[in-house]
């Protein structure tokens, strides 16, 4: 079994996709086969995102693998988990998630110093095409930097 310190699983195209305006740390619910499977590693969070029903906050298409030593009782690995946030923090991203062109977005699952599964999200705004092209214009510069620095 992996160290705490070792489980960071992040959604790497939420950054390119995305401008990150606030970010919360959240708790997330789940079964006993897939907190052992995170603690594996074995999770996914790419296609991800947030959304609110009746009762709270979930975070949806998130792929837990199923637990590789469980029985019967192995979990669905697409399903809806329900995140756990304060009232405050929920009214704030429910208020902010319904204008238009913000969503909720997961940027990385961790285990917390106490052995808990983690999620950290973030309340975004789509970036447009050509805030992508700077993206990728500063990164080709700073690789060009390194590479001058270097020799």
């Amino acid at each position: 079994m992996a160290l705490s310190s070792d489980i960071n699983i992040k959604n790497k195209k939420a950054s390119f996709e995305y401008h990150l305006l606030d970010k919360y740390v959240a708790g997330i619910r789940l079964l006993g086969t897939e907190i052992k499977s995170i603690r594996e590693g074995k999770a996914n969070i790419n296609d991800s995102f947030c959304s609110f029903f009746d009762d709270g906050l979930y975070i949806r298409n998130m792929h837990i693998a199923e637990y590789s030593m469980g029985s019967f009782y192995n979990h669905e690995a697409k399903r809806d988990r329900q995140l756990l946030l304060t009232k405050r923090e929920l009214k704030k991203l429910k208020e902010k998630g319904e204008e238009r062109g913000f969503t909720i977005v997961p940027l990385r699952i961790f285990i917390s110093t106490r052995g808990f599964a983690k999620v950290e999200i973030a309340l975004a705004q789509g970036k447009k095409d050509f805030d992508k092209r700077e993206n990728i214009k500063e990164r080709d510069v700073k690789r060009e930097l390194d590479r001058v620095m270097k020799f």
